[in-house]
């Protein structure tokens, strides 16, 4: 029995390691991790979770495309009604990977979410446009799609990439510690590139959002409609899995049809559309920071970036 007292059903449980890969550069630097995405069935549920806690669960291509894998056994698998997208370890995710020896962004995989050349071999533009639309947009339009309601448990930190994949869920289950943020704008560019903010935030908030940088509470995102549900962190697992467990209750091709009608009148709301013409923004801001300056992400670091959002959190607690 586990922690949240629900029996495990260990015949389902798997792990997804890295990928095979094909690569154009040696990586040297890139350590053997072992497990950064696991896979559990229990009943009717599947639970999918990010497997890198030593490093906050940030994102790499390894993660990234292990997490496909993992969405599309479930997918695969007739019995599983309903997914759940959970972090191990203290946050769900600090969002993508700019800074851990398993930064792999020169490392190449077989494209699944667009049908465009690989990156690795490019140069400039060309590289980061093609690998961030596989795998930052791409694999996120692609995880919106999944024809069976997705359940995201965040605790901890829940940062510029992590909203992205929290955001292509179809619910948020937030534990009361967790904080949300964006601090994109710091690197001089418009925000992440799965650009939901003004859909799941209103477009006052999503400013305030993207022009500070600052964190906001689980309590702020679920009064702004962002999160469904706020729980002790204790409880996060126990509330995800049984919302998970009423949410399996209804007809499966029934979930599946209304989850596409809302993805389709958000669509037509401009979700979509309004993604398409950030994305292009976004890249025109790495290609100025590139321009004028050291590099495509303006010069910040995951160091840098941990750091300024740290002051300006202390700034906002302080009234300043």
């Amino acid at each position: 029995m586990t922690s949240d007292g629900v029996h495990p059903a260990p015949d389902h449980r798997s792990a997804y390691p890295a990928p095979d890969h094909r690569s154009a550069y040696p990586a040297p630097d890139h350590p053997d991790e072992g497990e950064v995405v696991t896979y559990e069935r229990r009943g009717p549920i599947a639970i999918v979770t990010m497997n890198r806690p030593q490093y906050r669960n940030a994102q790499n291509s390894v993660m990234t495309y292990a997490l496909d894998a993992a969405f599309a056994r479930a997918v695969e698998d007739a019995e599983v009604k309903a997914i759940v997208l959970a972090g191990n370890g203290k946050h769900f995710s600090a969002g993508h990977d700019i800074g851990t020896p398993g930064r792999d962004h020169r490392v190449s995989y077989d494209n699944k979410a667009v049908l465009w050349w690989d990156h690795v071999d490019r140069e400039g533009g060309d590289q980061r446009f093609a690998r961030e639309s596989e795998v930052y947009l791409g694999m996120c339009r692609r995880w919106r799609e999944i024809p069976k309601p997705t359940i995201a448990a965040v605790q901890g930190a829940c940062i510029a990439g992590a909203l992205m994949l929290a955001w292509s869920c179809d619910l948020i289950v937030a534990a009361e510690d967790a904080f949300f943020s964006d601090p994109v704008v710091r690197m001089g560019i418009p925000g992440v590139e799965y650009f939901a903010h003004p859909w799941m935030l209103g477009p006052r908030r999503a400013k305030e959002v993207l022009f500070t940088g600052e964190r906001f509470s689980a309590a702020q995102a679920y009064d702004w409609g962002m999160v469904n549900r706020v729980v002790p962190r204790e409880d996060l697992r126990t509330h995800a899995l049984e919302l998970a467990e009423k949410i399996s209750d209804m007809p499966q091709f029934g979930l599946a049809l209304t989850k596409r009608a809302v993805n389709q009148c958000e669509d037509l709301m401009g979700m979509r559309a309004g993604m398409d013409a950030v994305f292009g923004l976004h890249h025109f801001a790495h290609a100025h920071n590139a321009e004028v300056g050291a590099d495509s992400l303006g010069g910040m670091t995951a160091k840098s970036m941990k750091a300024s959002a740290e002051a300006g959190n202390a700034n906002q607690k302080g009234g300043k």
